[in-house]
């Protein structure tokens, strides 16, 4: 609708705002990081009390020190153990709460229409942590939820657990997943994993969703890069540098061995690539990943991942969006996963923009926004 439309507008000027110019204006008074500023905002406005009604149970506790929201659907007549989704939220890993109506009207819908348990995870936050303290989060509460008896409590069957995310939700589950991988004890623990147009790497800022959509609402190009050097304690002085890859050049040996793993030029299809040209620097700044090697770290890049590491994940759903910076790293992860064995569903959306999925009530109730949460729940109920 139209004033969807300019809503969607808004809050996206509100972000560049508050991320760019703003963010100057907030850190000369001395007031407040401005990530904390916006997300006063973003929980002010939209916080949602656990309320239960006849078909979710809905409760806040924590596992294992890990402050989380539960749903439980009701199960079925004939079911004596349910399906269960641990669930990240999305928000740059510092905004947004899984406490949010936007993510608890999410997790309501999961859970009444898969009978299921979802633990949506309220990881703590940029500025107040950094990388990898979310990833640490995330590992917490799941192994916590993992533990028989726990499962028992909320009768839940131990074979059938998902891990899921959307954006910067979608990168912690996916380093969430691959990080399983590594313990035998947890190996395998996971029956799915459901990727909604996650970020996945930090290496090319330039592929050919981030040429197209640079300028595009909720999820500017400058703004997705800000909030990498935000999560990384990093210097924003090196923002500009890094949209342009000065931080892979040719000049800097550990990003050339990365960058075979993410070559888009044979990755893509020629349907995505067009006339697109690879953005690389002959010679760059050095100085970048020496202060910020995290940015070429499988742990927060889970697209650089080593195929013996892929080859052990589990069925796999990734979610992309035309109209998305982040576009191609989803499909170039589904490419990678295929390669290595693993089972995948590319699900693309040709009008669908970031964030789409969690804007399907008024006033923000996106037609996209509801098809691409159908289809997700539709598949969570097929594979899990």
């Amino acid at each position: 609708s139209p004033l969807s439309c300019v809503l969607l507008r808004l809050s996206t000027w509100i972000s560049c705002y508050l991320t760019r110019g703003g963010s100057n204006t907030i850190h000369y008074l001395g007031l407040t990081h401005h990530l904390i500023a916006l997300n006063f905002l973003i929980v002010s406005f939209g916080k949602k009390n656990a309320y239960s009604t006849a078909k979710v149970k809905v409760a806040d506790t924590n596992f294992d020190g890990v402050e989380v929201r539960v749903f439980e659907g009701s199960p079925k007549p004939d079911e004596q153990l349910r399906r269960a989704v641990v669930y990240i939220h999305g928000g740059g890993w510092a905004l947004a709460s899984a406490r949010i109506s936007h993510y608890d009207d999410l997790c309501t819908a999961v859970a009444e229409e898969l009978n299921a348990v979802i633990v949506s995870i309220e990881y703590r936050l940029v500025p107040r942590a950094y990388f990898p303290e979310q990833v640490y989060d995330v590992i917490r509460a799941t192994k916590y939820f993992l533990q028989p008896e726990v499962l028992q409590k909320y009768k839940v069957d131990p074979d059938r657990v998902a891990i899921s995310g959307d954006s910067a939700g979608g990168n912690l589950a996916a380093v969430l997943g691959q990080q399983f991988t590594y313990d035998d004890s947890l190996r395998n623990k996971l029956k799915v994993q459901a990727l909604i147009y996650p970020v996945l790497q930090a290496l090319d800022f330039n592929t050919p969703s981030y040429q197209q959509n640079k300028n595009s609402p909720i999820l500017p190009r400058h703004v997705m890069v800000k909030y990498w050097v935000d999560y990384f304690k990093g210097n924003y002085d090196f923002v500009e540098a890094l949209i342009v890859n000065n931080h892979t050049s040719l000049d800097i040996e550990r990003a050339t061995e990365l960058r075979a793993l993410l070559n888009w030029t044979s990755l893509l299809p020629e349907s995505i690539t067009k006339n697109y040209k690879p953005v690389v620097q002959t010679k760059g700044d050095t100085r970048i990943v020496q202060e910020i090697p995290q940015l070429l770290d499988a742990a927060s890049s889970p697209l650089i991942a080593d195929e013996e590491v892929l080859q052990r994940l589990p069925k796999t759903y990734i979610l992309t969006c035309e109209h998305d910076v982040l576009r191609d790293e989803g499909i170039m992860y589904a490419k990678r996963l295929e390669s290595a064995g693993v089972e995948v569903t590319l699900d693309h959306f040709a009008d669908g923009f970031h964030g789409c999925m969690i804007f399907t009530s008024w006033p923000t109730n996106f037609s996209v926004g509801i098809r691409t949460r159908d289809s997700y729940i539709k598949w969570l109920n097929q594979n899990l």
